[in-house]
């Protein structure tokens, strides 16, 4: 038996999206539901070229939850296929039809087709946070360690720290 949250999220389709197929989990582990592609007409995405994919479907999300709009990593892997905005965020106040802001990071283009399975879509909990202003933060072994600093180990990180204060101006 799953340990997953369950609950019931109202769902609106569109006239184009009659006799697509809903967002459905793919396994019994899966994380998000699959979205389909709610073209008319067959979307070819051109490599470094923005597009916007209808799903016909809108939701209801309730308050305190967003859903997430993520990448399939098949067609990532295998077409190149990302989204602009990963994750889109649909937030619980949004009614509106959802759309998948993708491109193609390969060289070649890509045919979308109608009902095709084009991204996922995870429901997850959302927290409000009060942000206090204060003069200095605590203490921590990372620091101010930015990008790709937790990768490196003692040696490369004091090189990169020497790099990083000789390149700095003052």
């Amino acid at each position: 038996m799953s340990s997953a949250v369950r609950m019931k999220i109202q769902l609106r389709r569109s006239e184009d999206a009659k006799g697509l197929p809903y967002p459905a989990y793919a396994t019994a582990g899966s994380s998000g539901l699959d979205l389909c592609a709610c073209n008319r007409d067959p979307i070819r995405l051109e490599p470094g070229k923005i597009s916007l994919i209808p799903t016909g479907i809108s939701l209801a999300l309730p308050a305190g939850y967003e859903a997430q709009v993520r990448a399939r990593s098949g067609l990532a892997l295998k077409h190149g296929l990302t989204l602009v905005n990963a994750p889109g965020t649909i937030d619980s106040d949004y009614r509106g039809e959802i759309g998948v802001i993708a491109t193609i990071l390969s060289s070649e283009p890509f045919i979308v087709e109608r009902g095709m399975r084009i991204a996922q879509l995870v429901v997850a909990p959302v927290s409000h946070v009060e942000l206090c202003e204060t003069k200095s933060l605590d203490d921590t072994l990372r620091g101010a360690g930015g990008f790709g600093h937790t990768g490196l180990n003692e040696a490369e990180a004091q090189q990169s720290e020497a790099e990083a204060q000789h390149k700095a101006p003052g």
